[in-house]
């Protein structure tokens, strides 16, 4: 295909009948809106997924909308990143919802899970930005446990990647955080394991191995701590339960 041909025929088009782009500035408002935790600001410049001024990159409406959802999702995840989420997170967040979209066959069940994804990462841009600065040794403890929540990590790892000692890492983790640095990370770990329960194929003995828990009683017993119900319990009522 000759892309210069195509792209001028688009253009004399687009002119012809007086079509356009969401203008670039507009974007750059909402997607700023998002990384602000600006509830009210989002959903006043917020359009739905796939509507024509987004452009048209399928002719099939349902893969159109598809299309737009992912390169929103895409977008959302830079911009939050780039305002401070750690990529873990967003990464997450962007894995979550483009699987809520893959068996998802009707046009209005998508436009509701696109909303639902955007207002979720401006809620977690809104927690961010109210939370205490935190110094640089615990930014940097929270970006390695993120970057390696399934390896089974240590605070005597974490502190040697930090050139600190073990006690002096757990004071300064607790002191700014709030809990116990052992605390957080067993949190995220049970985070990932609901995560995984409700999206993933994986079973919980499966999914207890994953996150380097050292037997299967161990991950039950910390998962119940954490949530009140045992994994299968959890998968169970969660599974796929909100999925167009």
């Amino acid at each position: 295909m000759n892309i210069s041909k195509e792209l001028s025929d688009r253009e004399f088009l687009q002119r012809e009948y007086d079509y356009h782009h969401s203008p670039y500035q507009q974007e750059l408002e909402f997607y700023s809106a998002v990384c602000a935790g600006d509830e009210e600001l989002v959903n006043k410049l917020f359009t739905p997924v796939g509507i024509e001024s987004h452009g048209k990159l399928s002719r099939d409406p349902l893969t159109n909308v598809k299309y737009h959802f992912v390169v929103t999702i895409a977008m959302l995840t830079r911009f939050c990143m780039e305002a401070g989420m750690t990529p873990e997170k967003a990464y997450t967040i962007s894995d979550i919802y483009i699987s809520k979209l893959d068996d998802c066959r009707e046009i209005d069940v998508l436009r509701e899970i696109h909303y639902e994804a955007v207002m979720y990462y401006t809620k977690e841009c809104k927690k961010m930005a109210s939370k205490t600065a935190y110094s640089k040794h615990v930014l940097m403890a929270v970006d390695y446990i993120y970057e390696n929540i399934y390896s089974g990590i240590t605070i005597q790892e974490i502190a040697k990647q930090l050139k600190l000692t073990p006690q002096y890492l757990s004071k300064l983790f607790k002191n700014e955080v709030g809990i116990n640095i052992s605390e957080f990370i067993m949190a995220k770990r049970i985070e990932a394991a609901e995560n995984m329960l409700r999206y993933s194929e994986y079973t919980p003995l499966d999914i207890g191995n994953y996150l380097s828990f050292s037997s299967h009683s161990h991950f039950i017993s910390a998962f119940k701590k954490k949530t009140g119900m045992t994994p299968r319990q959890y998968r169970e009522l969660h599974f796929r339960s909100k999925w167009g």
